[in-house]
């Protein structure tokens, strides 16, 4: 952490004026790599996206690299999570670094779900950051890059609001998708290690029970909890997230007779992540009636 910081005070220091990007930059700054994919579905190759936090990275506790730092500086926009623990950290030294890159925080667009507490290492300032999985979230998010785009480049808004308008298609039919998966399902639970699929349960009548207990690796007696719960709602499946270890996960897999399931919501392609999520959501409930 100290290294990094010498390391971004360095770039700052070298660039000490004010950084205006190039006349001929066309490069847009991201949080997460499923914020990448609105832009492209969008803008097609109008814009090259400079990805904060790859995907494999846990972006609640990243840390920039000197080329994503770079890429940073030329950009002519910023689109935000708005709740995410590293934004919580360097958002503002990023706009530092770039006061002339406009800035669109996609928090700013959802009805956002109150975090029941702070994890450690993490900053929610009071949200769950985890919404672009839900179709209904991503309806809202889509507008607000579509927004952006037609303001960044304005000769291209047909085009821009054309694209719109097929991306808008796919929303609703992963949308449509949902709701008619999980029809049946309504109050189910799922268990998942992580909690990044908070949205998604709220919007489509599903209860999600997380293994993390206030952030961290749950204690022996939170583990016993999770394990009767499951046997109660026969459970069968624990979920986890591409980017956690699955360890705590395993243990009460064993223990119940489930199996885990790898996820990946912080994948490129957001619209093929979604539905894949949302196939496994609906076979782990068919597994819990056999």
């Amino acid at each position: 952490m100290k290294k990094v910081f010498t390391l971004l005070a360095m770039i700052i220091a070298i660039s000490c004026h004010r950084h205006t990007p190039d006349a001929g930059a066309k490069i847009i700054t991201v949080s997460i790599a499923p914020f990448e994919y609105f832009v492209k579905e969008i803008a097609g190759d109008d814009f090259s996206v400079n990805i904060m936090v790859p995907p494999g990275s846990n972006p609640h506790i990243y840390e920039p690299y000197p080329e994503q730092i770079s890429g940073l500086r030329k950009s002519v926009a910023y689109i935000s999570n708005g709740y995410l623990g590293f934004e919580m950290s360097w958002l503002d030294r990023f706009y530092e670094m770039n006061k002339s890159m406009i800035r669109l925080s996609l928090g700013d667009s959802i009805d956002p779900i109150a975090a029941e507490h702070e994890h450690e290492g993490e900053h929610y300032e009071g949200a769950d950051p985890h919404y672009w999985v839900s179709p209904k979230c991503a309806a809202s998010m889509a507008k607000s890059v579509k927004e952006l785009l037609c303001k960044l480049n304005p000769l291209k808004t047909q085009k821009y609001e054309s694209n719109y308008s097929l991306l808008s298609v796919k929303i609703s039919e992963l949308d449509k998708k949902a709701t008619s998966l999980f029809s049946d399902s309504n109050g189910r639970a799922f268990m998942i290690y992580h909690p990044n699929l908070g949205y998604l349960a709220r919007d489509y009548g599903l209860e999600e029970v997380p293994v993390e207990f206030e952030g961290k690796e749950p204690p022996p007696s939170r583990l016993r909890e999770l394990i009767d719960f499951a046997r109660a709602k026969n459970i069968r499946t624990i979920f986890v997230q591409r980017e956690y270890d699955t360890r705590n996960a395993k243990a009460i897999a064993n223990e119940i007779g489930a199996e885990v399931v790898v996820i990946d919501p912080l994948s490129g392609n957001w619209a093929d992540a979604t539905a894949d999520i949302m196939e496994a959501l609906n076979k782990s409930f068919t597994e819990n009636q056999k």
